[in-house]
């Protein structure tokens, strides 16, 4: 599984990317901003995407409107993460093909086994 991490916190892409990689053996591609997350998701083609919501310039919103328009990355699965309580309107991310929301602090050891779930249980769904 190859994962594309968009976040502006460097902590947390370098929490997210060790429970992926070294627990989860993913592979793992790290982007600090929306349009260096969409520069990278049309190069790396992963198989998933964690998008941030709330970064400066492009937000989560924004970057994933814009992969929609982009026919190499219109099919890319995205899940979001946000800190707890930040998140409202996922109807709205959902519309534009948003998996699910993963909040901020997530479990480090659970953290690939939960993206993988999301993503087995959306290829169940037709999500």
């Amino acid at each position: 599984m190859k994962v594309l991490i968009i976040d502006d916190e460097e902590d947390f892409r370098t929490i997210a990317s060790s429970c992926l990689g070294l627990l989860g053996g993913a592979e793992v591609v790290e982007a600090s901003s929306g349009e260096e997350g969409l520069r990278k998701a049309e190069v790396d083609q992963p198989d998933v995407i964690l998008l941030d919501l709330v970064m400066p310039g492009m937000d989560g919103t924004q970057t994933l409107s814009n992969m929609r328009k982009n026919p190499a990355t219109v099919d890319i699965p995205v899940i979001f993460v946000t800190t707890k309580g930040m998140f409202e309107g996922f109807d709205e991310m959902r519309k534009l093909g948003a998996l699910a929301v993963i909040t901020k602090p997530f479990d480090p050891v659970k953290l690939a086994d939960q993206v993988r779930k999301i993503l087995e249980d959306s290829k169940t769904t037709g999500s």
